[in-house]
C-alpha cells in the first residue's frame, strides 16, 4: 500500500517498509517537517516556543504513533498540548483556545483499524491548503530538520478536560435548544464505532436530556463493523433502534466528523440529508448561503433556494468546502458524507454540532425522523468506486470522459463532474485511498445506480480492464 500524502494529510496502513507505509519512521519524519514548517512560518515568536495541540481517536495504533509524533514536536522545541483520546473537532475547537501555532490529529477518519494518519491543522484550527501542504512534503522529502539542544527542548502539557469543553460550547450555541429536546423525551441508540465519539456523543446526549443505549461505545480501538457510516456497515444498529423502540439511531466515524442518523423504522435517513436537515433548520433561524461538495446530493441546493438562500459548490476537501464558504458567506456548509460545517461554532465537521442542531430540529418539528426525512427532496445516490493499481493513468482516464460528454454540463475544478438535466455524475481520485470514486445522483435509485453502471463500463473501456 502507498503511503497517501495530501491535503487531507498524511495517510497509511501501519507495519511494512519505510515510505510505503505509515511506519514509525515516516511517523516520525512527517511530524518533523510539520513542526520545521510550522517554525519557518511563525518567525514573529521569537521569544516564545511554538505550541501545537495533539490529540487522537482510538485506534489501536494511536498510543504509538502519538508518542512519536509528541516526542518528536518535543525534539524541535515545541510545546505541545496533549489532549490524548479526543476527535478531530475537539482539537480544532482547541487549537485558537490555547493560542497554539498548530494542531495535529492521529486518525484515519473513516478508514478501517490498518490505517493511521496525521491531519495538520494550522493556528486557527483549520486544516491546512493545498499550498501549505505542499511545502511540508518538500521539506519532508529534503528531511531539512533542524532539532533543539538540550536546554530548549519542548514541554508537555496534559489536558483532558476539551472534550467536555467542547460539549459545552456546542450546548450554549444561540440555535441549539437543549430545553426543547429535553422535553421532547428522545430516546437514541448510538454506535460509536469502539472509538472517541462512544465517549463523547452519549455525553452530549444525556446532557440534553436523550436517554441513551450504547452500541460499540467503548474507545478500543477494535472496530466491529467497516468504520465508514454506510447503510452495509449498519445493520447492528438498524435493529437495535427498532428493538428498543428508540427515536433514532446516531452514528459516528472513528474521529467524530462524519455523522449519519438511524430513522425510527430502521432504515437510513441518508447520510447526504444529515447536512439537508440541519441546513434547513439553521437557515429557518437565520437566512444565509450555503456550501457544499460537488459530490454532495442537489437537496441542499433545493433546501437553499426554498429559504431564498444561494447555494454554492467546491471541490471534494474539508479545506476546499470552507474556503467557498467563506467566500460565499455561507452560515452552513459541509459534505454530503456526513460533514456538518457550522461557522457559528467552527469551521470544520463537528458530528456534535450536527447532533445538536438536529435534535432541536426535530424537537421543534414533532414529527418522527422517517417523516423529516420524507419532508426533503428525494434523490438517491449511488456511491462506487474502481481499485486502481500503478499502471492505471487516472489522468487521461478522466481527459477522455470529460471529452465524450463535452456537449453536457460539466467541470473539472475537481476531477470531472457531468451535469445531466435530472442526474449528474462525479469522477474523481480519492486524495484519501488508491481509487476512483464514481458518485451519480438521480430522483429514483434504479436511475442513479444505471447512470453509474454505465459509467463504469465506460471508465473500464478507456482504461482497457
Amino acid at each position: 500500500m502507498t503511503l497517501i500524502k495530501s491535503i487531507s494529510g498524511i495517510r497509511g496502513t501501519i507495519g511494512g517498509k519505510v515510505g510505503d507505509n505509515l511506519t514509525p519512521v515516516d511517523a516520525v519524519k512527517f511530524a518533523s517537517a510539520y513542526g520545521t514548517w510550522l517554525k519557518n512560518n511563525t518567525l514573529e515568536r521569537t521569544n516564545a516556543k511554538l505550541k501545537v495541540v495533539v490529540g487522537r481517536d482510538a485506534r489501536i495504533s494511536g498510543p504509538m504513533i502519538h508518542n512519536l509524533v509528541v516526542n518528536t514536536l518535543i525534539g524541535l522545541g515545541i510545546d505541545v498540548i496533549d489532549l490524548g483520546l479526543s476527535t478531530t473537532p475537539t482539537v480544532e475547537i482547541a487549537v485558537p483556545l490555547e493560542n497554539a501555532d498548530g494542531g495535529i490529529i492521529l486518525t484515519a477518519s473513516h478508514n478501517p483499524k490498518q490505517w493511521n494518519a496525521l491531519k495538520l491543522l494550522n493556528g486557527k484550527g483549520e486544516f491546512l491548503n493545498g499550498i501549505e501542504g505542499e511545502k511540508i512534503l518538500v521539506i519532508a522529502e529534503a528531511e531539512a530538520f533542524d532539532f533543539s539542544d538540550v536546554d530548549s527542548l519542548g514541554e508537555i502539557t496534559e489536558n483532558n478536560a476539551y472534550m467536555d469543553i467542547h460539549i459545552d460550547e456546542v450546548l450554549n450555541l444561540p440555535l441549539v435548544d437543549v430545553e426543547a429536546v429535553k422535553a421532547a423525551k428522545f430516546k437514541v441508540v448510538v454506535d460509536g464505532v469502539n472509538s472517541s465519539g462512544g465517549i463523547i456523543i452519549p455525553k452530549l446526549l444525556e446532557l440534553m436530556g436523550v436517554e441513551v443505549v450504547k452500541l460499540y461505545c467503548e474507545p478500543n480501538g477494535h472496530f466491529p463493523h467497516n468504520p465508514e457510516p454506510l447503510k452495509e456497515h449498519l445493520t447492528d444498529i438498524s435493529e437495535l433502534v427498532v428493538k428498543e423502540k428508540a427515536d433514532l439511531g446516531v452514528v459516528v466515524d472513528p474521529d467524530v466528523d462524519r455523522l449519519a442518523f438511524i430513522c425510527e423504522d430502521g432504515e437510513m435517513f441518508g447520510e447526504e440529508y444529515t447536512l439537508v436537515a440541519c441546513a434547513d433548520y439553521v437557515l429557518s433561524k437565520t437566512p444565509g448561503n450555503t456550501v457544499s461538495n460537488m459530490s454532495s446530493s442537489r437537496a441542499l441546493r433545493d433546501v437553499t433556494n426554498k429559504h431564498n438562500g444561494n447555494y454554492e459548490a467546491s471541490a471534494v476537501g474539508e479545506v476546499n468546502v470552507v474556503d467557498l464558504m467563506k467566500k460565499n458567506n455561507a452560515i452552513i456548509g459541509g459534505e454530503g458524507n456526513g460533514g456538518i460545517i457550522y461557522p457559528e461554532s467552527h469551521y470544520g465537521r463537528d458530528s456534535l454540532v450536527g447532533v445538536a442542531l438536529f435534535l432541536t430540529h426535530l424537537a421543534n418539528k414533532k414529527m418522527t425522523v422517517s417523516a423529516l426525512r420524507a419532508s426533503y427532496p428525494e434523490y438517491y445516490m449511488s456511491k462506487n468506486k474502481i481499485e486502481l493499481t500503478p499502471q492505471i493513468d487516472v489522468d487521461a482516464i478522466l481527459v477522455a470522459m470529460t471529452e465524450k460528454y463535452k456537449n453536457e454540463d460539466s467541470t473539472t475544478i475537481d476531477g470531472v463532474k457531468i451535469d445531466f438535466a435530472n442526474e449528474w455524475v462525479h469522477l474523481r481520485k480519492s486524495n484519501t485511498e488508491p481509487i476512483i470514486r464514481i458518485y451519480t445522483e438521480a430522483p429514483k435509485q434504479a436511475q442513479a445506480d444505471t447512470l453509474a453502471l454505465r459509467i463504469i463500463d465506460e471508465i473500464k473501456a478507456v482504461a482497457g480492464i
